[in-house]
Parts: C-alpha cells; structure tokens; sequence
C-alpha cells in the first residue's frame, strides 16, 4: 500500500505495508487475543508460528522447511548461531568477517570474540579467502553490502570456508525477498536475516535464522529459554533443547508481529524469484544508465557495481551534498535513505517499483541539482534516521 503522492524507493530499508497487513492485525488483536485469549495459543495456532513464518521464509532463500525459524532480532539471531558455530570448533581462535559489514554485525561478532576469548580478524571481503587457516572458527559475510549493494559469490565463498574447516555465516537482510539465494544447494551452514526490508515485515517485524539439518542436533545455542525447551510446559528445572530448529528460540514469541510478518509473505505466493531478479536489474539498470547520462555532471558517482550479476536490489550514488540531496527529495515526496559518509540508497523493490518510477526519480534528482533546492535543506539540523 502506497501512501498517495508518495514515491518510494526505500523498500530496502524499510518495506511497504501490504493492504492485507491491516485486517490481519484486527483479527489477530479483536478476535484471537480479545476473544480467544489464552485459548489461541492452541485454536489460532500461537504456538508454532516461529516455525511456521520460518517455513514460508525458507522458500524465498533456498532451504528446505524445517531449517529457519522466525524470532527475534537480526542481531540476536546472529549472536545465537555465531555462539553456536565456535563451539562446534572448539580449539580454533579466530572469527573472520568483513570490515566493511553492517556496524551491528561487527558488535556482536565483537563481543562473541570478547567472551569466547576469541580474535576477530576483519578485512576486506575480497580478502577473506587468504585470512583462512586451521585456527579459523567461523566466517560472517553479507551476501548484499548494505552501502554498495554488491553480490558476495555465496558458493565461492562457502566452499573456501569449508575447505578450511570453519563454519560459514550468511547475513541476508539484503537478500531475502530480492536476491535469490540457494542456501541448501551452497551447504551453508547458518544464515541470518531481517523481516522488515523486502520482506515487508514492518518496522521492527521478527527476524529469522537458518541452521543447516545437518547441525542442528549438535548446536548449543547461549540463549536457552522455555520456548527452546523440548518440552516447555513440563516445566523442567534442567534445560533440554528442543529436537529441531525450535531449539533456537528463546522468550515467548511476539504474535502480533508475527503474525504481521506470516501474512505479509503471502505477497510471495506464486512468485517465481528469478522473474523477480529479472525485474530488479531491468529497474537498477535502468537507473544507473540514466544516472551516467544525466547526473553524472552534476557530480554523482555511481557506488554500485555496474553488472547486474553483482548488484543486489538497490544502487548508491555519493555525493559531497548528498544527506541535503535525499531531504530535498523527500520534500518532493520521493523517499530513500542516507547512509555516511555520503551514500544515498534507493531501493528497487521488483514487487511494487516500476520503470516509470525511475525516469521520475532521475528526472527529480536533476531539477535539484539545477534549481539549487538541496541549498535550501543545507543548514536544517540533521535528522536522526537518515
């Protein structure tokens, strides 16, 4: 649902409301919670829709059902699966990732190595395949860079892992529900991701893990909670993880937000993600030629790659004014986002963005530029979500 006048291109970063989105929270909030009440938890199916919305997720990422559960945060769950993965190498030192990941990622790959007594070896992502050796627990990369929206070859980049006999840790926030991914054909081992982005979860919707069948029975996830236990209302004073991915939950479940999350993938029903990709670059691509056509003189450096083999679903341009580009944008109503130092994303959502959309957004950026608009925003106190 698009508010009218509105022109978005920040589904990256925050994806639209589905119109199913609104019923659903009514029923779930009038009738399941205000009627059902406790009873829901069995007649509405409480109970297990962490695995269920975990289950419709693994389809848009290439896992088998049964290996992704929803819960939590992005950060969480991969505090979770990085804890579990260095304890299933006990004995090896090092955690390696890429020094240009998303901030959060590097804290919690930080403080993992902090209380493991580990070392955290960050490097360029083209670097990784050289930092790995024997003493190597686990490596953390994200598949779509959040600034560049440049592809990390998955299979490349596992094997090479493996092949040292660490365990390989994907971020999808910028993947899922844009950029197909084959988790089990590249025998990853976990996966990490957030509902909010392309999967129109909504602003702080559950996240999701992915642990590979064939590790779940040895992992010991930190975060033991009753919801993890095997059986939680026997109410046991020992913890016993639960047999299969449920083991990786933690606290009681949000339902509501869950349950927001369940309905808004049903936008996926029936869609085939590689026609979806085909979408994506015909919409970046288009973008892109038009921005070395007629923005270019203005200033603007494509931060992309420029094949569409190596391009999520989103492109950067950098600009010196670019914060003051992106308000002046907005005050037009077309919506993206700034990421510093001078990174202006723009989403390209296949599910909902069109050709037409691009030529506007491009023909905007020009006129600013021209009519000098972004000076006027120049000297307004930044904002803190940019």
């Amino acid at each position: 649902m698009i508010p009218d006048g509105v022109t978005y291109f920040d589904g990256n970063s925050l994806g639209l409301m589905p119109r199913s989105v609104g019923p659903r929270v009514k029923e779930v909030v009038e009738k399941q919670w205000a009627q059902g009440l406790i009873r829901s938890w069995n007649d509405a199916h409480w109970r297990d829709l962490a695995t269920r919305t975990g289950d419709k997720v693994a389809r848009l990422i290439g896992a088998a059902p049964g290996q992704v559960v929803a819960c939590d945060s992005t950060s969480v769950n991969l505090f979770k699966v990085l804890v579990s993965a260095v304890k299933l190498r006990p004995g090896r030192t090092r955690i390696v990732t890429d020094i240009d990941s998303f901030p959060t990622d590097l804290y919690i790959i930080d403080q993992v190595a902090r209380t493991h007594g580990l070392i955290v070896d960050a490097v360029p992502a083209a670097d990784i395949p050289q930092a790995l050796d024997k003493d190597v627990a686990a490596v953390v990369l994200t598949h779509v860079d959040y600034r560049t929206a440049r592809i990390h070859d998955m299979l490349a980049y596992t094997r090479a892992c493996q092949a040292a006999g660490a365990l390989m840790i994907w971020d999808l926030s910028h993947t899922a529900g844009a950029v197909p991914c084959e988790l089990d054909a590249c025998a990853v081992d976990f996966a990490v991701g957030c509902g909010y982005k392309y999967l129109n979860g909504g602003p702080g919707a559950p996240a999701y893990l992915y642990v590979a069948k064939r590790h779940i029975p040895q992992c010991e996830q930190p975060l033991a909670g009753w919801f993890g236990h095997r059986a939680p209302f026997d109410f046991e004073l020992q913890y016993r993880p639960a047999a299969g991915i449920e083991r990786f939950l933690c606290g009681t479940h949000p339902v509501i937000g869950l349950s927001v999350l369940h309905d808004a993938l049903d936008a996926f029903d029936g869609v085939d993600m590689q026609t979806l990709r085909a979408k994506s670059r015909v919409l970046t691509r288009r973008f892109i030629e038009a921005a070395q056509q007629r923005l270019a003189a203005h200033g603007f450096v494509i931060a992309s790659p420029l094949e569409d083999e190596l391009r999520g679903s989103h492109v950067s341009l950098r600009h010196p004014a670019g914060y003051e580009i992106m308000q002046a944008l907005q005050k037009r109503q077309i919506i993206g986002d700034f990421r510093l130092p001078d990174f202006m994303r723009f989403g390209f959502a296949a599910l909902y963005n069109t050709v037409d959309e691009v030529e506007y957004l491009v023909s905007a950026l020009e006129q600013i530029m021209i009519e000098g608009e972004w000076l006027v925003v120049s000297g307004e106190e930044r904002k803190a979500f940019t």
